[in-house]
């Protein structure tokens, strides 16, 4: 086989040399045969005569030759290619309609399909990936997926034989690294010293953890922050930084293209789980098997499956329930291939992710039938030069591939000029930010999964635009063709293809419209939603003594002192700290109860947020009873050593947490109970939203925060909350003065102002309208363009006709309305179909609209008159044209 291929090969770069060779074997076999005549007594003349005529001409034996191997059907495949392109490039005005109609909707499918390549299809960029996988804690009740507790992974990597190692991390670790230059806020993980044995991960610079650093200050760097923070310096290695305030000798650097086992998340270093305690803020406990805090990395033995462990893990399961039965029991373990989504969220994120796929699949099949559309009008064209070559000889199977070889050429230079915009798009896709404060990695990119699918979608849709037209401009009914008349209008035919096509078109168009109106208006209304705070003119900082060994005690004196210092700088009118920004898509909450009250089956799992004094005058939240927090609240509580019982901690609460927990009653001097910690209610405030713009109204709980900070401190850093009535940007540099005066090692990290916070948190909606306004304005343009070509295609058809119209009398009017009719009733037909079939797919949509109802009177009212009104533009141009037309020039005109 590989002798034939390079035989063949060979023959086409030296097309001389094989003639020359063929030559030479044809005279050698000549002259045998001239020989063995000669013997038989026939005359010299006579015997070459005759092994001439056996052989036949030397031409003809080249042919037969050639067309005995493969290489004469690539030849020809060759010539036929040459062919078209010199054909094409006659027409670049189809060339270019063609190209960058195929090229918008491989662009709309390559960019959605980078997204799913990344967070479905990429395994974890570790070694052997197929093998790696994630022990998750499930529950019989259905609950799934929780992390692991140190005695459960011991348990596991002490016992299970399926795995030829077990690694466990935690997944994000906030720190701060000093040095040289400003601190900077940074977050890594803590793994067990065999993290990178598991992973099987090649460290381009030093080593990984060795067993017996497991509680050494030792560092491995991840590859962007060795290059942005220490210059790509290759003699890092042995070198001392500051963590935290703790020195760390780096040992290693990780490959570029590791960000963890996790899709989303990005780490930035990797330290021993040893050194959990004295960089964790609120460290667990490693003895208690109710913690779970611990990521899985679990690498399969060789010949063992996902399922052979699963079941193992189900026996291990069954004995640590029986062992642990106040812990263990009802629990289960889950596998899942490494870096994969959690399962709690897999299944929202594929529909989401399936849902855009199918909204791009139909931009190309707008962009498949315009080119559909261009080339049957193309194929009409031909069908003088298509009967031609079958009277002269050429097959319909030769004419057809000749087309499909144009049309798949097209579709292919289409699907090169979609990577492209697919790269500005991925691009402008990467710039969308979470309101969150931890590190996400939202990059996406082309990647090679991506590339293999745009060229399987552009051969594919190169086939489909090209058969039809080549199936019909191939078998051409040769009197009429002859004549030049259209295959695909011969009279009899009520519908032609070329408006079936536009039909498909405009109902796509007009489904894809609907969709982007109503996600638009989504976002518009989200836009509008009070979220119950101030949102302009607040200036927000996040700083964490918590990391640099602040005792609670003094955390909560240094934010105390740093707002005092604020609260004098120029233009500041108010200032507060808190744990956390709402509308950062997730908080603390916990579930909460009233003393004396008969307890509920399902406790209102309530937000909490720590509050300093001053936090609903900055964020202007308006107090309906009680009074706000004072400096009296802000004592840190003491437990009694004899009792053991907390101390309450004074709070404040919205309306939604009275109306759950004290319907028709007054709240104010009441306590509540919330995760064993007392709290007594000093006032009530109005409602806000809290994780999402578009959420219903969640209860809120706002606590002192020197009060809390004692016994809950928080993981996520503070962050204080500015009002101003300055220039933010010469603020903020008073503000970080105002910080490093008091602790220079502090790093300083999220800054924004209110309105940058709310444009993140508007990130579902505005990620879904500007998708979807795009793909529907493609589509709305390219629906233009095939009704545009059909009318224009049309009016060339019928010049004759109109001529001779117009030459019998007939008014410019009506011809103009004759034309406008037949072009209307094709949009009017299409808006018939495409608006049930609208409403059909608004109602999917539903759970991603925000305060606009899925059968919006306004978005299915407006649509279908706009597009109206753009069909009726795109048939009045050819109209307008036909009715200049000169009744003689069109009499002379051919059809």
């Amino acid at each position: 086989m590989f002798n034939h291929l390079k035989s063949g090969l060979r023959a086409l770069l030296h097309r001389n040399r094989r003639n020359a060779d063929i030559e030479e074997e044809l005279q050698g076999f000549r002259e045998a045969a001239v020989q063995e005549k000669l013997r038989r007594g026939i005359p010299p003349h006579e015997a070459l005569r005759q092994a001439i005529a056996e052989t036949g001409p030397a031409e003809s034996v080249r042919a037969q030759v050639w067309n005995a191997g493969w290489e004469s059907t690539a030849e020809s495949l060759f010539r036929d290619l040459l062919y078209s392109l010199r054909r094409l490039a006659r027409t670049p005005g189809l060339v270019l309609v063609v190209v960058l109609s195929i090229g918008l909707g491989i662009a709309a499918n390559a960019t959605i399909f980078s997204i799913v390549s990344k967070i479905l299809l990429r395994p974890a960029p570790v070694g052997d990936p197929h093998t790696l996988t994630t022990v998750y804690l499930d529950d019989d009740t259905g609950g799934c997926c929780n992390s692991l507790s140190m005695p459960s992974y011991q348990d596991l990597r002490d016992h299970a034989r399926s795995f030829s190692g077990i690694s466990a991390y935690v997944d994000l670790l906030p720190a701060s690294i000093g040095g040289t230059g400003e601190p900077e806020r940074i977050w890594g993980q803590a793994a067990t010293t065999n993290f990178f044995d598991v992973t099987q991960l090649s460290l381009p610079l030093g080593r990984g953890f060795s067993p017996a650093e497991d509680t050494s200050p030792v560092i491995v760097l991840g590859y962007a922050l060795w290059q942005h923070r220490f210059a790509a310096d290759k003699a890092i290695l042995g070198k001392t930084i500051l963590l935290s305030g703790h020195p760390y000798t780096v040992i290693g650097v990780a490959p570029r293209s590791f960000r963890g086992i996790d899709l989303l998340l990005d780490p930035q270093f990797w330290v021993p789980l040893g050194d959990l305690p004295q960089l964790a803020t609120n460290p667990p406990d490693p003895s208690r098997r109710d913690w779970h805090y611990l990521r899985s990395a679990a690498r399969l033995q060789p010949g063992v499956t996902q399922s052979q462990a699963s079941a193992e893990l189900h026996v291990l399961a069954t004995d640590f329930a029986r062992q642990y039965p106040a812990t263990d029991k009802g629990h289960g373990f889950r596998l899942m291939p490494g870096g994969s989504i959690g399962p709690r969220d897999k299944r929202s994120i594929e529909l989401f992710l399936a849902s855009l796929s199918v909204v791009v699949l139909l931009v190309l099949s707008i962009a498949c039938a315009n080119v559909a559309n261009l080339m049957l009008a193309q194929g009409a064209r031909r069908q003088r030069e298509m009967a031609v070559r079958v009277a002269l000889g050429a097959t319909r199977a030769q004419l057809m591939r000749q087309l499909l070889l144009e049309s798949l050429t097209l579709a292919l230079a289409g699907g090169a000029v979609g990577v492209l915009l697919s790269v500005a798009a991925t691009s402008a896709l990467s710039s969308f930010r979470l309101p969150v404060p931890i590190p996400m990695d939202l990059s996406v990119d082309l990647d090679w999964r991506t590339l293999l699918y745009s060229l399987a979608l552009s051969l594919v849709a190169g086939f489909l635009c090209g058969i039809v037209p080549a199936w019909s401009a191939s078998r051409p009914h040769m009197p009429n063709a002859l004549k030049g008349e259209d295959a695909n209008t011969r009279p009899g035919r009520r519908f032609k293809l070329r408006d079936l096509l536009v039909v498909a078109q405009i109902s796509l168009s007009l489904i894809l419209l609907c969709a982007a109106s109503l996600f638009l208006r989504s976002l518009q209304r989200a836009a509008q939603i009070d979220p119950g705070f101030r949102s302009t003119g607040i200036l927000i900082l996040a700083i964490d003594p918590q990391v640099h060994g602040y005792t609670p005690a003094r955390t909560a004196r240094f934010l105390a002192t740093l707002r005092d210092r604020v609260l004098q700088l120029p233009g500041v009118l108010s200032a507060t700290t808190t744990d956390g920004v709402p509308l950062s898509m997730g908080h603390r909450s916990d579930g909460f109860s009233v003393p004396g009250q008969p307890s509920q089956q399902e406790p209102p799992s309530v937000e909490l947020y720590m509050a300093s004094p001053g936090y609903f005058e900055t964020l202007g939240i308006p107090r309906l009873s009680g009074r706000d927090f004072t400096p009296q609240d802000t004592a840190p509580t003491i437990t009694d050593p004899k009792s053991k019982s907390k101390a309450p901690i004074a709070a404040v609460v919205n309306e939604e947490f009275v109306r759950r927990l004290f319907p028709h009653q007054n709240p104010i001097g009441q306590r509540v109970n919330g995760a064993g910690t007392p709290y007594d209610i000093i006032g009530v405030v109005k409602d806000t939203k809290s994780r999402t713009i578009g959420e219903n109204q969640r209860p809120v709980l706002y606590r002192a925060l020197a009060q809390t900070i004692p016994a809950d401190p928080s993981g996520d850093g503070y962050q204080i909350m500015i009002r101003y009535e300055a220039d933010p940007t010469s603020l903020t540099t008073l503000v970080r003065s105002t910080i490093r005066d008091l602790d220079p090692t502090l790093a300083i990290f999220n800054i924004q102002t209110i309105e940058q916070h709310l444009k993140d948190a508007l990130f579902l909606p505005r990620l879904v309208g500007t998708l979807f306004t795009v793909f529907a304005a493609i589509g709305l343009a390219l629906a233009t363009i095939g009704l545009y070509g059909v009318m224009s295609y049309s009016v060339s058809q019928r010049t004759k006709e109109i001529g001779i119209r117009m030459a019998l009398g007939a008014r410019i009017e009506s011809v103009q309305h004759l034309l406008l009719t037949e072009g209307m009733r094709l949009a009017l037909a299409s808006i018939a179909i495409g608006l049930p079939l609208a409403l059909a797919a608004s109602k999917l949509a539903t759970t991603m609209l925000y305060g606009v109802h899925p059968y919006d009177a306004i978005t299915f009212t407006l649509v279908p008159i706009l597009l109206t009104a753009v069909s009726l533009l795109a048939c009045y141009l050819p109209s307008r044209r036909a009715s200049r037309i000169d009744p003689m020039i069109s009499l002379r005109a051919d059809g």
